[in-house]
């Protein structure tokens, strides 16, 4: 299984930024993932998850601002980030749960024991 994030960079607050996660070697339309973010010093955070059915939620800070998406065409899923803040400054992560079974209980993206990635930095300006 492999999880490839690009996109990331740096934009000053109020700015936006695309972050896609290109997925191999996984049974992509049948599975839920999700996006997580860890700054320096901190705990992973959980920014939301997309399901097999395209429904999303997402963590309270970034509710309106974020989209999480997917083309299963391209087996990629793609993060959105509008009205960028500082404090959303981050390494990102693409994750996905070990079996796509996991999709239907409380799975969380941040959760340690999920595939992911090797991350995508999003610094933001004030």
């Amino acid at each position: 299984v492999q999880l490839v994030e690009s996109g990331g960079g740096s934009v000053q607050f109020g700015g936006s930024l695309r972050v896609s996660c290109a997925v191999s070697g996984y049974r992509f339309s049948d599975s839920c993932f999700g996006w997580f973010r860890q700054a320096p010093g901190k705990e992973r955070e959980g920014v939301g998850r997309i399901d097999s059915d395209g429904s999303t939620n997402y963590t309270d800070s970034v509710k309106g601002r974020f989209t999480i998406s997917r083309d299963n065409s391209k087996n990629t899923v793609y993060l959105q980030m509008n009205s960028l803040k500082p404090e959303d400054t981050a390494m990102y992560y693409c994750a996905a749960p070990v079996a796509s079974y996991l999709c239907s209980g409380s799975w969380s993206p941040s959760q340690i024991t999920n595939f992911w990635g090797k991350g995508t930095q999003v610094t933001v300006s004030s």
